[in-house]
């Protein structure tokens, strides 16, 4: 299951969003933004949801709706932001309906209220962890600067934002491959774990760490479309090493181990990914993309211009390659090199994220 957060440029101000997001037009267009951000990706994009937050009163007997018909407000809802869905089952609960869709070939799970009005949001109650409190340190867009600056770039391999950015720094990494310090690193938990994402994490720790001159490669063949065995292959990686590397790696961090004891997984949901732990709480990481450049979180467009240009801006005296031009057309979210849509730019700044 996919859970997105989006997150969009700091303004200094709080905004305040309902825990409920109406299936039905809503004339708040702050509201409105999040739920037509979400269904025009036209992927997987499940909300955050209360699992009791809202009593089994709080929709009336005569207002509740069949689960079928709280189904089809959803499907009527994401067909007027342009986007079809299908729904593949519904179960009941006390106070939603859950209802397993399918979009774009990806299933995820959603819940509905049970009068067919509302999808249910979780809005965090902890302040570190509301992106609304205004004391919140947001990242910054202007950065240290340094002789050789470091960029680390935290990501879930099988989230659809991740790889985005991921596509677009893939010419800045090889422009300035020799100037600057890059790491790909992983968010502490996974929430793609039925697409692999576990096991892909290891490999890519493991070839970046031991095998480094074959992982950019690697990793362009991956972004293609994810399928990291028949890369190995074509890259010429040292499966022997590789695997010895990720059986110590695994052992070290119970990477497995966490993933098959279910009672362990965040939420109940996420299985954690222990290897950049110390990292993911120095920075305060989250979600995927989360870049951070010489010890501080900043945000970019995810275009190759755009994170030359901040990459750059974060050297203490910039080479001549950074004035090298690079596309400022926006990689599409997933897997494959195709530009994004006019849809999916209005998402720009979607992140996967509990």
């Amino acid at each position: 299951m996919t859970k997105i957060k989006f997150s969009r440029p700091s303004t200094g101000s709080s905004e305040n969003i309902n825990p409920e997001v109406p299936l039905a037009s809503h004339p708040n267009k702050s509201m409105n933004y999040w739920m037509v951000a979400t269904f025009v990706l036209g992927i997987v994009l499940v909300f955050s949801v209360f699992s009791g937050g809202i009593t089994g009163g709080a929709v009336g007997v005569q207002d509740k709706v069949s689960a079928e018909k709280a189904g089809e407000s959803l499907k009527d809802f994401a067909k007027s932001q342009g986007t079809e869905i299908e729904i593949v089952s519904t179960t009941e609960e006390d106070s939603f309906y859950n209802l397993k869709i399918k979009v774009s070939g990806q299933e995820a799970d959603v819940k509905v209220t049970k009068d067919g009005a509302y999808l249910a949001t979780l809005i965090p109650l902890d302040a570190k962890a509301n992106p609304s409190n205004p004391n919140q340190q947001q990242p910054q867009t202007e950065v240290p600067k340094a002789d050789k600056p470091t960029v680390e770039m935290f990501i879930m391999s099988h989230c659809p934002f991740g790889t985005q950015i991921e596509k677009g720094f893939l010419p800045v990494w090889k422009l300035l491959r020799n100037d600057m310090n890059f790491e790909i690193k992983f968010v502490y938990y996974a929430m793609h774990p039925s697409a692999g994402e576990v096991e892909e994490q290891l490999n890519q720790y493991c070839i970046q760490k031991e095998q480094k001159d074959k992982f950019y490669d690697y990793l362009t063949c991956f972004l293609k479309d994810g399928k990291g065995s028949a890369c190995l292959d074509s890259v010429k990686v040292d499966k022997t090493k590789l695997a010895s590397c990720v059986k110590k790696t695994d052992e070290t961090y119970e990477v497995t181990k966490n993933l098959n004891d279910k009672s362990k997984w965040l939420s109940g949901q996420f299985p954690l990914f222990n290897i950049h732990k110390a990292d993911n709480e120095k920075y305060g990481v989250g979600g995927s993309p989360t870049l951070v450049i010489n010890g501080v979180e900043a945000q970019s467009a995810r275009d190759s211009a755009s994170l030359l240009k901040l990459v750059c801006s974060s050297f203490n005296k910039a080479p001549e390659l950074c004035k090298t031009e690079l596309s400022s057309a926006q990689p599409s979210p997933g897997f494959g090199f195709d530009t994004a849509s006019a849809q999916n730019q209005a998402a720009a700044n979607a992140a996967c994220g509990y």
